[in-house]
């Protein structure tokens, strides 16, 4: 009986609901119509959803009634989950209509029981990281922007927010002016045969020269560009030729270091930048400044120069015009520039700008430089190679792999890995080092690059971990227990934390989440490079005085499994596991 009225309810409450939906679309209608008044009918349809949202209301909790009376002492966990997180959305969010509330039974049960994925419905990233020049190849100061980013973008996914990884190349200019004129006269055939561009660097510095000292090729450069800017088919054609060759070098690179990103260049932006000079032009904030529209900004005392005196373009409207897409068109919550330090100013008045003609209000959304410092020699001087050139990107990590299989046969790993493994670990390796070495360093300063530090198994590197990491899945393993087997102890066993060394492992254990809250505060990745050392150290330490499998001395075999210590052991495994991975490291099973 109980069963059937419920069902009655639900069912009343559906049709109403319907037609609150249906009486809601009327009216929108009609308010589209606005500019002719407003007519009796739309009122009596406001009246009557009135009614019909009060109605529905008071079903509402009569139902609500209803199925507590009906459950009597059952708990349904996920209406309870549902009821909270709703709560906490509408408190966190309340002018949000309608929040996705989306929760469902975990998918790994070592991250809980259940798992509310609405803050990836609500939240938006958007962080700008790598964006290296069309026609000039990726190099060592490209190195930390890209790595830095990618693993922002990592954790920031893993904390469930929906992010954006946008590349800001520069695609557009004055260079291409030149960098087209040179393809003409290089490739005269280039609209029919693709031109055999194999070394875009050398063709770049070609151009360059010429612009430098032919003053009729100068001219002719400057043509290319108005003619690219006004769209002519022939020279975007020349311009998609060029770029492309570019996006196929920058592909390389993010392929080794397992990068993903999204182009969104300064051309993307240029068609809007006409609407940016306007908006601060009727906002009155454009003043002109020896044929300059510029725009002076409270605290900062160099302006903005949105138009050149030629009529052109700047890269401060072009970042303005990203900066008003970023947030009105993609609704980015937080926008993150990973950028080095040297243009700091620069973002600060970007974003000062943006809040003053009223974009944003930092207090709603967060703007964010995260800046770097740069990469040096061992000389602490800027990184470059013997005969004073900055270092490619490219041939460092080419170096970066000869150097880690060279560590890997001094350790005469090519005597048990097989071939595929020995190529998994040396990529691991390589990469892994590169990247940890500049994670594992404050952002904000300099640090001196050193392959020899890098690869030292000793410290707090990448091939201590991976190392430490790999004896550690190991284990397990030797005592013949599988994953299956290690889900059912989970399950069962109850953790028996008597040594100090299982207390500290535990605590440290358990301190993951709010390493990765405070990172999501302030940005700087190298503090969860600290903790997983700390964590490797502190493992070593426990598995030193606390046995987890006791052998037979004389045969070898297994006499006793403490499965709860195995636990930690797994438990340990699966946190560094997640470190790696907001890192950009892959370890491999066998090093």
């Amino acid at each position: 009986m109980m069963e059937a009225r419920v069902a009655q309810s639900a069912a009343r409450l559906a049709r109403q609901e319907n037609e609150i939906k249906l009486l809601t679309a009327e009216i929108e209608r009609l308010k589209n119509f606005g500019c002719l008044g407003v007519s009796p009918s739309l009122e009596g349809l406001r009246d009557e959803n009135a009614k019909l949202k009060y109605r529905l209301n008071f079903l509402k909790k009569s139902l609500q009634e209803e199925r507590s009376k009906s459950t009597k002492s059952m708990i349904n966990i996920n209406s309870c989950l549902q009821e909270i997180f709703g709560a906490a959305i509408q408190a966190a969010y309340p002018d949000l209509e309608n929040p996705p509330l989306v929760v469902t039974p975990s998918q790994q049960p070592k991250f809980g029981d259940y798992q509310c994925n609405s803050a990836m419905g609500i939240s938006q990233v958007v962080v700008d990281f790598s964006s290296p020049n069309i026609a000039k190849e990726m190099h060592v100061g490209h190195l930390r922007s890209t790595i830095i980013g990618e693993s922002m973008c990592r954790l920031f996914e893993f904390a469930g927010y929906d992010v954006l990884r946008l590349n800001h190349l520069g695609d557009w200019g004055t260079q291409f002016g030149m960098l087209i004129a040179h393809l003409q006269d290089k490739f005269p055939d280039y609209l029919t045969v693709s031109p055999p561009i194999g070394d875009l660097q050398a063709f770049y510095k070609e151009s360059k020269q010429r612009f430098d000292t032919e003053e009729e090729f100068k001219k002719r450069a400057y043509q290319c560009v108005v003619l690219l800017q006004s769209k002519n088919p022939d020279f975007i054609k020349a311009w998609n030729l060029i770029c492309d060759v570019s996006r196929r070098e920058f592909q390389k690179i993010y392929n080794c270091l397992d990068i993903t990103i999204i182009e969104r260049g300064e051309s993307f932006y240029h068609e809007m930048m006409k609407d940016i000079v306007k908006e601060f032009e009727d906002k009155g904030f454009v003043q002109v400044d020896d044929g300059r529209k510029v725009v002076f900004v409270p605290g900062f005392p160099v302006p903005l120069t949105i138009v050149k005196s030629d009529g052109g373009y700047t890269y401060d409207t072009s970042d303005l015009a990203a900066l008003k897409h970023r947030l009105c068109e993609e609704k980015g919550d937080i926008l993150i520039y990973v950028v080095d330090s040297g243009q700091s100013v620069h973002f600060q008045t970007v974003f000062a700008a943006g809040q003053m003609i009223g974009w944003y209000d930092p207090k709603v959304t967060r703007v964010a430089h995260a800046a770097f410092g740069v990469v040096l020699g061992e000389d602490k001087k800027k990184f470059k190679t013997r005969s004073g050139d900055t270092v490619r990107l490219i041939d460092l990590l080419e170096e970066g792999l000869k150097r880690a299989m060279d560590k890997l046969k001094d350790k005469e790993r090519d005597k048990v890995l097989t071939p595929e493994e020995l190529k998994a670990a040396q990529t691991s390796v390589a990469f892994g080092c590169i990247k940890y070495a500049d994670l594992s360093h404050n952002r904000l300063n300099d640090y001196v690059f050193s392959f020899d530090k890098m690869l030292d198994d000793r410290g707090n590197t990448a091939a201590y971990l991976l190392y430490a990491f790999t004896r550690i899945r190991a284990i397990a393993r030797l005592a013949n227990i599988d994953e299956q087997m290690l889900r059912k102890a989970a399950g069962e066993e109850v953790l028996v934390l008597d040594h100090e060394k299982e207390w500290k492992l535990g605590k440290c254990i358990l301190r993951f989440p709010e390493i990765l809250q405070k990172i999501l505060e302030d940005l700087l990745l190298h503090t969860l490079c600290d903790y997983l050392y700390e964590l490797a150290t502190t493992f070593t330490e426990f598995y030193d005085s606390c046995y987890c499998v006791e052998k037979d001395r004389q045969t070898g075999q297994i006499v006793k499994v403490n499965m709860w210590r195995l636990l930690l052991c797994e438990a340990t495994a699966i946190v560094m596991a997640k470190g790696f991975d907001i890192l950009g490291i892959k370890p491999v099973q066998r090093m």
